[in-house]
């Protein structure tokens, strides 16, 4: 180690948001080292219009300092678990016009521009999270280090109705390719914002070097000290070795313009103007010089700043999924929560093996399943035993850690097992028989302070346990598959369900680390209830003669994960048969029962359209011949409306319902446990945009936002 860091009182400085500390290199001179510590020390740092005016001037008294000789290379890091969170979307969001977002625009990149400028090397140690705007100072760094316990790296904006305004857009392609900066801001944002660890940022080469976190800072002082200490030549040979200097063939541009264009369109259907705009920064920028590019990005975040997808998206993200799902509405005092040290599973299918896994893998508690013979125990068991060696092949867990899997997970025949489980949760077949006489064998082995719960996804909880000596014990828990994906558990309050018992499920689902809204008993809940209606309006145009590529496509301009029978197919023809009785019995012909789906069913015909050797979809003559079909066809615009309309109806009825409390639990719902798109802002928004809230209900789920 050939750095050791200054502990002289006038050594540092210090603003509000953030701190300069000489560090001193032995036989090379003095290191600056700036630490993002965000307002008032609190993680994680963002750039607001206040925070990056000081930041320049910070930057700008290093620089100065720097060309006089006293730094031989400047560092920024931040502090905890974090780097820097970006913009301040809090702040963007009240930009007053386009003036002032066109000065917010360009303050970042001056920024930036003055730690590029630096006469000595620069450095970013990624120490933590790097999103967006963070990840772009970092990027402005000439050199770049990163912990491997760094968890989130990622350019989020075209997820949000944004792009990688502060350079990301110029920058990252020309340190690691097209390809991969589409895969990092369009591919990964358009995938439920997914994200890169410090490992994978480091192979993309985004990263110059990966340093584990217990002397993450310095390691990389150390190696910061052997760039400074080469010579020009030497560092200009390492920039060559580590592909800085590689050189892009236009070829190489199309091919990932094209990549990312068929990307935005199957995520979605063109319905948002974010993701294209990135694309057109990416593909115009290529023969630009950064300045030049700057200019672009500044223009697109100023129109894409005053755009409603925008807004919508920021309510989504800060007002949805960061704070109402940390405040959950009428969720119970955790002080109430009963300790859970042993968890019972009835079933062993599936389901029941995921949700074994994520018990064991997250709780690190015991956990037993059941069924009804020995073969279905062992084949329940082994699915998790084996999920474990495939997390530990593709190295997302230890071997330690796939080891403990399998020992906490066991099996019975015998339910005699839950003698000494503190909750028990049912993944049988969505039968009410069959769950209410799980639940009385459950009820007659489990102490008094168990709680039970099922996974159901559209039955009465009440009625499954009005039988029982306890029915205060009994909650919904369900969850969505795929279970380790999906991020939410609709918790479900029956009229006796007791407020210990709700309390430890929250606690439970926060240890799970997934999303948890509280819904009322009503059946298939908030995003099965409004999944369906949807399906049910397009299979009623199907079956009354609208050829099924409109039928199936007139829902493109929602921008949905996937088109109606794609997710048909996915939830499976007779689970949706199943549920959308259920639904026809709670309430009506709004959810009309359609006889096709039910000749498709009859038939073991698993989907309507299959795909023909050239890619093609269609659906097959002989499908055909099974079904009977209307005279009234819809037009796409016609269907359209009448499936907004239909939502916008459902909705209503479950807020007046009381189902849940607010339009924002409705968001929550569909956006993390139906996928719906955070550029649409979240169903309300969206039906609010289109005036369907109004045309239904005759006001908006949003009135206070236009």
């Amino acid at each position: 180690m050939n750095a050791a860091v200054s502990g002289a009182p006038d050594g540092s400085e210090s603003t509000k948001y953030s701190s300069l500390e000489e560090i001193e290199l032995h036989g090379l001179g003095t290191f600056a080292l700036i630490t993002l510590t965000g307002a008032r020390d609190r993680n994680p740092a963002t750039f607001s219009p206040e925070s990056l005016n000081e930041l320049c001037t910070f930057l700008r008294h290093v620089k100065n300092r720097a060309a006089a000789g006293e730094f031989a290379g400047v560092g920024i890091t931040g502090q905890g678990r974090s780097f820097a969170a970006g913009a301040d979307l809090k702040a963007m969001r009240v930009l007053a016009d386009a003036g002032a977002a066109r000065g917010f625009a360009a303050l970042g990149h001056e920024v930036f521009g003055v730690l590029a400028s630096m006469p000595v090397p620069t450095f970013a140690f990624i120490n933590g999270a790097a999103i967006g705007g963070g990840l772009e100072i970092a990027l402005a760094a000439g050199y770049r280090t990163i912990s491997a316990a760094v968890s989130a790296v990622s350019l989020p904006e075209a997820y949000l109705g944004l792009v990688p305004g502060w350079g990301g857009v110029y920058r990252l392609p020309r340190l690691i390719g097209p390809a991969n900066a589409v895969k990092v801001m369009i591919e990964n944002p358009l995938s439920n914002n997914r994200v890169l660890d410090g490992t994978t940022a480091f192979e993309l080469g985004i990263a110059d070097a990966v340093f584990q976190p217990g002397d993450f800072l310095e390691q990389s002082l150390a190696w910061a000290s052997r760039i400074i200490g080469a010579d020009a030549a030497g560092r200009r040979q390492l920039d060559e070795r580590r592909g800085r200097k590689a050189s892009y063939t236009p070829a190489d541009w199309d091919d990932a313009v094209a990549a990312g264009r068929a990307i935005v369109a199957s995520k979605t259907a063109d319905a948002a103007p974010a993701p294209a705009r990135v694309l057109g920064l990416l593909e115009r920028g290529r023969n630009l010089n950064q300045a030049e590019s700057a200019e672009l990005e500044i223009e697109a975040v100023v129109e894409l700043l005053q755009t409603p997808q925008f807004k919508d998206s920021v309510y989504a993200f800060l007002d949805v999924l960061q704070h109402r799902s940390r405040n959950p509405s009428d969720a119970p005092d955790p002080e109430l929560a009963r300790p859970v040290n042993k968890v019972g599973v009835v079933g062993a299918g599936l389901m029941a093996g995921q949700l074994a896994l994520l018990f064991a893998r997250q709780l690190q508690i015991p956990v037993v399943m059941t069924d009804i013979d020995q073969a279905r125990v062992d084949r329940g068991v082994g699915y998790v035993h084996c999920e474990a060696d495939k997390l530990l092949a593709r190295k997302r867990i230890s071997a330690d850690a796939a080891n403990r899997i399998k020992t906490l997970v066991s099996g019975s025949v015998s339910k005699a097992a839950f003698a000494d489980a503190d909750f028990v949760i049912e993944a049988v077949f969505e039968d009410l028989p069959v769950k209410k006489q799980v639940f009385a064998e459950v009820e007659a082995v489990v102490s008094d302070q168990c709680i039970i719960a099922t996974n159901t996804s559209s039955l009465s909880v009440t009625e499954m346990a009005a039988d029982l000596l306890h029915p205060e014990r009994v909650v919904g828990f369900h969850f969505f598959n795929p279970v380790a994906v999906m991020p939410l558990v609709e918790i479900v309050r029956a009229p006796k369900s007791s407020e210990d018992a709700l309390a430890t499920v929250f606690v439970l689902g926060k240890a799970l680390r997934k999303t948890t809204v509280l819904v009322g008993d009503a059946a298939a809940f908030v995003v099965n209830r409004v999944l369906l209606r949807l399906l049910t309006e397009v299979s009623k145009a199907f079956d009354n003669g609208t050829p099924a590529g409109i039928a199936d496509n007139a829902l493109k301009p929602m921008g949905l994960p996937m088109t109606p029978f794609t997710l048909l197919a996915m939830i499976g023809l007779p689970v949706a048969q199943h549920v959308t009785e259920s639904l026809h019995t709670a309430f009506g012909e709004r959810f009309t029962v359609s006889a096709n789906l039910a000749k498709l069913v009859e038939q073991g015909i698993a989907t309507l359209w299959v795909t023909d050797h050239d890619g093609g979809r269609n659906v097959p003559q002989s499908t055909l011949d099974l079904l009977e079909f209307g005279t009234s066809p819809a037009t796409s615009a016609q269907l359209l409306e009448r499936v907004q309309d239909a939502l916008a109806q459902e909705i209503g009825l479950l807020l007046d319902e009381g189902v849940v409390a607010s339009p924002e639990d409705v968001d929550l719902c569909m956006i993390t446990g139906a996928g719906w798109p955070l550029h649409l802002g979240g169903i309300t928004p969206y039906l609010d945009r289109t005036g369907a809230s109004e045309r239904v209900n005759g006001m908006r789920f949003h009135p206070q936002r236009r």
